[in-house]
């Protein structure tokens, strides 16, 4: 199965069913009157997010989803049947985007959410709603009412509270294998990770959070050299991002290079996401001398001019991530505790993330038509040649 995040959908509600013109014929009845009935009511189109989806790749064989249209009435004052709504399974985290407009008509991001994107044509009228005392035979009817159409831009992107940055071999994935059951690939050379590795860290026994290992940045990101700018928007809904920094790269980058070229290709793809919550995690303390260590941990805090939370961890041998995991989960459960009782921050965060989110997206689509003009394209529509086992998904 292929990792795809991002799939356009045609949907179409269903039409409302006619209303009927009929009079009511019956032996020994003289005069019946009119007994035409209403139409039923076009059935709409709903999205609901499904915990069992990780990927959006079955809109990709399946692009037209249409509902049921309503029956039309019938004598005997018989309503017309109402269509039955159509209801379209989506993972959770995805964003619904109509695309003629642009504009954002949800998140769906809860278990069991649903959002309403083509309502259902209104039903029309038979002749017994026009019946008055001074029409007693009325020959007019409506028609039931088309239903709603769209084309829609699904965008799904991994629900974690902490996401990873950094460069390939920065030691991402062997940090989240260090501190949950994910088991993401690892190897001695770059661009092991393909796709978003999800894992859960339990802290105490009713203590954990999601941890997101997303695929490595190179310089250049950005611009759409490598994965990264397939990938770092799914960094939108993490609380706080941890930029990992290899103390000891296997190239001739330094770690200060290293670290100063993620943070750029951060600030170019969102300026407003760069200001998310972040912490520098210097990785691989193990491999460096001791004589050597203070001044390459100093030469990345310089590089940067840093002065936030710095954390020396070894993800391999996992010393200092118990340190570090904890910290996460204190400053984690104090911004639950804030979102669930101040509307104001609530108010604050969806405003931060629909910032990030429009971004993100102008920055893809304005190197969409960058690569258009120039006669290319830009290869982010999925893996056609390979496929990757999918590996988003929540290990305990």
């Amino acid at each position: 199965m292929k990792f795809v995040d991002e799939a356009s959908i045609y949907v179409r509600a269903g039409k409302g069913g006619n209303g009927c013109l009929s009079f009511w014929r019956e032996k020994f009845v003289a005069k019946g009157g009119p007994d035409g009935g209403d139409g039923g009511n076009g059935g709409s189109v709903v999205l609901v997010a499904d915990e069992s989806l990780n990927t959006l790749i079955d809109f990709r064989y399946t692009k037209k989803y249409i509902a049921e249209g309503g029956e039309n009435g019938q004598g005997r004052d018989m309503t017309g049947a109402k269509g039955a709504d159509l209801e379209i399974k989506v993972p959770v985290g995805t964003t619904v985007i109509d695309e003629d407009t642009g504009e954002t008509l949800g998140d769906l991001v809860k278990i069991g959410q649903t959002l309403k994107v083509a309502q259902g044509g209104h039903r029309g009228l038979g002749n017994t709603r026009f019946k008055s005392s001074t029409n007693r035979a009325p020959r007019q009817t409506t028609k039931g009412t088309v239903g709603e159409e769209r084309t829609l831009k699904l965008e799904m992107k991994v629900l974690a509270d902490v996401g990873l940055l950094g460069l390939p071999n920065a030691g991402k994935s062997t940090f989240i294998r260090s501190v949950s059951s994910a088991k993401p690939k690892v190897a001695d050379y770059p661009f092991t990770t393909l796709v978003p590795n999800l894992g859960v860290v339990k802290v105490k026994k009713h203590q954990s959070f999601v941890i997101a290992d997303i695929p490595g940045i190179i310089e250049g990101a950005s611009e759409g050299a490598g994965l990264g700018i397939r990938f770092l928007k799914h960094l939108v809904r993490n609380r706080i991002l941890l930029h990992i920094v290899d103390l000891a790269p296997w190239d001739e980058v330094t770690p200060a290079e290293a670290a100063q070229i993620a943070v750029n290709e951060l600030e170019q793809f969102s300026p407003a996401l760069a200001q998310r919550d972040r912490w520098l995690v210097l990785n691989k303390t193990d491999m460096v001398p001791e004589d050597e260590l203070e001044e390459r941990c100093q030469s990345v805090i310089d590089a940067l001019g840093w002065e936030g939370r710095t954390y020396r961890v070894s993800a391999i041998s996992g010393e200092g991530t118990e340190v570090l995991c904890l910290d996460l989960m204190t400053v984690l459960e104090e911004q639950r505790t804030l979102l669930a009782e101040s509307e104001e921050a609530r108010e604050q965060e969806e405003a931060m993330r629909r910032l990030i989110d429009e971004e993100g997206r102008n920055r893809i689509l304005s190197l969409r038509e960058k690569r258009r003009k120039a006669g290319q394209t830009l290869d982010d529509d999925d893996f056609d040649d390979d496929d990757y086992d999918v590996e988003v998904e929540y290990v305990g």
